[in-house]
């Protein structure tokens, strides 16, 4: 029986070494309850918060979980049982990583910033703002509240004198970084250099392999169900339908504020869902090929290949203007920005021979501008790595 309690004991002992080691601890925001700034399930909002040190200490980023959406209430009643949709079955520590990494060899632009996950609970890209609530289902859609009660409570806490300052994301998070973009460029002290981050948040508003256009329906259910119209863009909204303010490419063009771009041109989670849905696919011949492009077709093959080409004309408004930024790969990867693999390791994605990690810190700092385009075929770059699913 001793041996097993000594057992148990070093294991414990080893538990908390490697939960400590880059882990955070999780913060949830019970003020925010009173201002209807609340996940799905009514719970309160959370996020991590790594506070800067040394010359870090007046610059902040903060970076937005993805996950997706939800398009109905079956969906949203789904979501709002997992740690999407709710802070009660999130994970209290938090390890960060790449952009939000601590260590200087691995983040030198950024290791000793304050830096700042907010977890994502809504299901809307931090748009939602329905006042009522049903009480059939009992859902709340306040992702827009949550994303304004997080960054008021984040100026309580000094980034009201950020110096310099980065709105980040992963996916649906990246979605939301370009969204909020320039209400929080206009939140922040006029003197802070303030810029934001896509890491694969740039969804086209592309055809399918059908000729239609899947995920605007989809994105139309979204804005419709979550209130999303009116915590969109103005700049936006004022000139089309606001789901299509939903696509980066519609956004971007009267953004003010500087944006980067960092995106695969075979996004893997586009080639499946805006690509090749399911709903779109129903003789699942697509079913192999949109998992591993190596099991697609000459004919498949040549499809996705057009789909770098629709990608490559949504991105038209990054180029225009030399303040934004571009690191576009021709990997068949989601998410990149959030390992420190594939952010700055040894063996990461590479373009113009460029990591990630530098091309992003040395166009924030102005350094040097960086807008470059990968060789143009799924297996032209040998730095790619497999498919990334950070998040």
């Amino acid at each position: 029986m001793g041996k097993l309690k000594q057992c148990w004991s070093s294991m414990l002992v080893l538990a908390m070494v490697v939960i400590g080691t880059g882990a955070v601890p999780i913060t949830y925001l019970q003020s925010a309850v009173a201002k209807g700034a609340v996940c799905l399930d009514g719970s309160a909002p959370a996020y991590h918060f790594d506070k800067g040190f040394g010359t870090g200490v007046n610059n902040w980023i903060v970076h937005m979980e993805g996950g997706g959406w939800c398009t109905d209430v079956a969906s949203c009643i789904k979501r709002k049982g997992t740690m999407k949709g709710s802070s009660k079955f999130m994970n209290k520590d938090f390890g960060f990583s790449g952009i939000l990494g601590g260590k200087q060899n691995t983040n030198p632009d950024f290791y000793n910033w304050n830096r700042i996950k907010v977890r994502y609970c809504d299901g809307s890209s931090f748009t939602g703002n329905v006042a009522a609530v049903n009480p059939a289902n009992k859902l709340f859609f306040r992702g827009a509240r949550v994303w304004r009660a997080v960054i008021d409570d984040l100026m309580a806490k000094g980034m009201k004198n950020a110096q310099n300052a980065i709105l980040s994301g992963c996916s649906a998070g990246a979605l939301a970084a370009i969204l909020h973009c320039d209400t929080f460029r206009a939140i922040l002290p006029r003197t802070a250099r303030v810029k934001c981050v896509s890491d694969a948040g740039y969804f086209i508003h592309g055809k399918d392999i059908s000729g239609g256009s899947y995920i605007q329906s989809y994105y139309s259910k979204v804005v419709a169900l979550h209130g999303s119209a009116k915590s969109l863009p103005v700049s936006c909204t004022s000139k089309m339908k606001p789901e299509l303010c939903f696509f980066p490419q519609y956004v971007v063009p009267s953004m003010r504020t500087p944006l980067f771009v960092i995106n695969a041109a075979f996004d893997s989670w586009q080639i499946k869902n805006v690509l090749a849905p399911t709903g779109v696919d129903k003789r699942k011949e697509w079913a192999n090929c949109k998992l591993d492009l190596k099991k697609c077709s000459a004919a498949q093959l040549k499809t996705v290949q057009g789909f770098r080409d629709q990608m490559m004309r949504a991105l038209s408004p990054i180029h225009s203007t030399p303040s934004r930024g571009l690191f576009l790969d021709s990997c068949h990867a989601h998410c990149q920005g959030g390992s420190a693999a594939s952010w700055s390791g040894a063996k990461g994605p590479q373009v113009a021979n460029t990591k990630i990690s530098k091309a992003v810190g040395n166009w924030f700092y102005g350094r040097s501008a960086f807008q470059k385009i990968d060789c143009p075929s799924p297996i032209c770059n040998p730095t790619c790595p497999a498919i990334s699913t950070d998040e």
